[in-house]
């Protein structure tokens, strides 16, 4: 597989990394995991073949389980700032989804319910496969 990100060129640094170092290198993780779900994803799509679409969507799966752990070593290592960040990014979707109709809140300010989103509205996307 190409290589997305290598911090150390395949070998092991000559000291210990600080903790912002670890940190970093823990989101390059993050993102190699991700591109591995992206590859494992694209071929499951790309082949007919059943055992080897539930195999490739399997191990997908697996990488976002990672990307879990990791996550939750972040969050660790951070002291929980890095929650803090993405709690406010949720925040600012929902904000915009409430602004759209898609999800609504109860009267303490609970979210009622997950987003809903019209998907069968034609993307442009789905508008182009339509085209021969």
């Amino acid at each position: 597989m190409p290589e997305f990100v290598n911090p150390f060129s395949g070998k092991v640094p000559e000291r210990k990394m600080t903790r912002e170092e670890l940190i970093r290198a823990i989101r390059l993780d993050i993102a190699a995991e991700h591109e591995a779900v992206h590859l494992y994803m694209a071929h499951a799509q790309a082949t007919d073949d059943p055992i080897a679409k539930r195999v490739l969507i399997d191990v997908a799966n697996e990488e976002r389980e990672h990307v879990g752990e990791f996550m939750r070593l972040i969050e660790i290592l951070t002291d929980g700032e890095e929650t803090d960040f993405l709690e406010t990014g949720f925040e600012e979707v929902d904000e915009m989804l409430a602004e759209m109709g898609h999800i609504s809140y109860s009267d303490n300010g609970e979210r009622r319910g997950a987003p809903r989103i019209d998907v069968t509205r034609p993307t442009v996307g789905s508008l182009k496969e339509g085209e021969s």
